[in-house]
């Protein structure tokens, strides 16, 4: 397999014709930290109307794909409540207000692991869900990352970390062990874009 860094222009298609809705109407229903939702009525293009449209209304996340100087993914874990489960995660959060996307995923590492330094850059931009979210997620890749200093997480947090090789992680993706979309997605990205 050959890597693949960039795709040609002339491959890519050109960008879809913009059609956005007209809204009519817009209420919130809510206004809590991870609930902000609001309902509005809005007109299609093709002169439909939909009389309830829920947006989503989140900061934007941010996530990390953190390798150490011996490359190895830095990994956490932690219960989330929504499925039941405990499960293996990027370290991910939010990004603060006044902050970067990439200062907010470089705090965000420090804070859950312990882990900093290194090269990053920008790796990915994407959305949970476009159709009623209203945030995106920028994925950072974080190389040659080492411990600094203990995990200091926040009183609502309970997260262990993990220390994976590419081999584990490749093993967690095909058997789906990675339940969160948003995480597996950038992790592909990675395998596709270095091959062995």
């Amino acid at each position: 397999m050959t890597r693949r860094k960039n795709i040609k222009p002339s491959c890519k298609p050109q960008p879809p014709q913009h059609r956005p809705y007209r809204v009519l109407e817009s209420e919130y229903l809510a206004h809590e930290a991870w609930f902000t939702p609001r309902r509005e009525r809005v007109e299609l293009p093709t002169g439909a109307i939909v009389p309830a449209w829920y947006v989503f209304e989140f900061p934007d996340w941010v996530n990390v794909i953190a390798l150490t100087k011996d490359d190895k993914f830095v990994f956490i874990s932690q219960y989330r409540h929504g499925l039941g489960e405990t499960r293996y995660e990027l370290v991910a959060g939010c990004r603060e207000d006044g902050e970067t996307a990439e200062e907010s995923a470089r705090r965000e590492l420090l804070e859950e692991t312990g882990y900093g330094g290194g090269r990053w850059e920008q790796f990915m931009v994407t959305s949970a869900n476009p159709s009623n979210h209203n945030n995106r997620v920028y994925t950072f890749l974080a190389v040659g990352v080492e411990k600094l200093e203990e995990q200091h997480t926040e009183a609502g947090e309970d997260i262990d970390v993990h220390l994976f090789t590419r081999e584990e992680v490749e093993a967690l993706l095909a058997d789906d062990e990675i339940m969160q979309c948003l995480h597996a997605a950038p992790l592909w990205k990675y395998m596709l874009r270095n091959p062995f």
